[in-house]
Parts: C-alpha cells; sequence; structure tokens
C-alpha cells in the first residue's frame, strides 16, 4: 500500500490496547495497530486509530 500514512512516532508510544492495556505495534502495510497480548488488531481509518474492540479483528493463528 503506496498510499499509507505514517502514524506519528510519540503517539505510538502512549496508545495501548484497551484491552490488555499492553503496548500496540503498527503495521504500516495493513494500517493497523496490533495487540499481541489480547491477539487483536485495530483499524487506522484516515490516519486515525480505532480502538474499540467492536472494530477490532481476531489475528489469525499464523499472524
Amino acid at each position: 500500500m503506496s498510499d499509507a500514512i505514517e502514524l506519528d512516532p510519540k503517539l505510538l508510544e502512549v496508545l495501548v490496547c484497551p484491552r490488555s492495556r499492553t503496548p500496540l505495534r503498527y503495521d504500516r502495510e495493513k494500517q493497523e495497530l496490533i495487540s499481541d497480548a489480547a491477539r487483536l488488531a485495530y483499524p487506522i481509518r484516515d490516519g486515525v486509530p480505532i480502538l474499540w474492540e467492536e472494530e477490532a479483528r481476531e489475528l489469525g493463528a499464523e499472524e
């Protein structure tokens, strides 16, 4: 995805998973914030992280 939006690194330092309260990792290609602890991927839409569990997708076994 060549038009991927970059998130501010300082923002990434303060964001945590709403379920596990652990740090999130940024997947630039998929435009998602990943919670390894909760096994959830939160979408980023138009540069805005959507940290609602209802909007997150569960990670597959290979992710």
